[in-house]
């Protein structure tokens, strides 16, 4: 169920999986952070956390600003400070934008799970 579709992301519960999907579409600038931090929030209090996947679909994430990217591992630990019981990202197709959130992880304990493509997600469900 597509609960929230901007242009820059879109957010969706699966119920019979107990998933709730984030897709990130392009290059969130800075004025959408709040509304997406607002959306995100509002999602997650429409599920039981505790009980459900937060997968986050960086697939088509664009490449960040250098300025931005330094900040982009504490902002993607944000994600393992909302109570899901497992968090799992896909990275972005865009080697930059992967290389970015590698980086940006590589300096924390990230407690969720990396895929490095979609089809390896999807592989993980079947």
């Amino acid at each position: 169920m597509l609960v929230v579709e901007k242009e820059r992301y879109n957010m969706a519960i699966y119920e019979a999986k107990q998933e709730l999907h984030v897709q990130i579409l392009g290059f969130i600038r800075d004025d959408v952070v709040d509304e997406y931090i607002a959306d995100l929030t509002a999602t997650t209090k429409r599920v039981s956390k505790n009980m459900y996947t937060l997968v986050v679909d960086a697939t088509y994430q664009a490449p960040v600003p250098r300025k931005v990217s330094a900040n982009l591992g504490a902002t993607m630990m944000t994600y393992g400070t909302l109570g899901f019981k497992e968090i799992l990202i896909i990275m972005p197709v865009s080697k930059i934008a992967y290389v970015q959130i590698r980086n940006g992880l590589e300096p924390y304990n990230f407690p969720g799970k990396l895929y490095d493509t979609l089809a390896e997600f999807e592989a993980r469900q079947r």
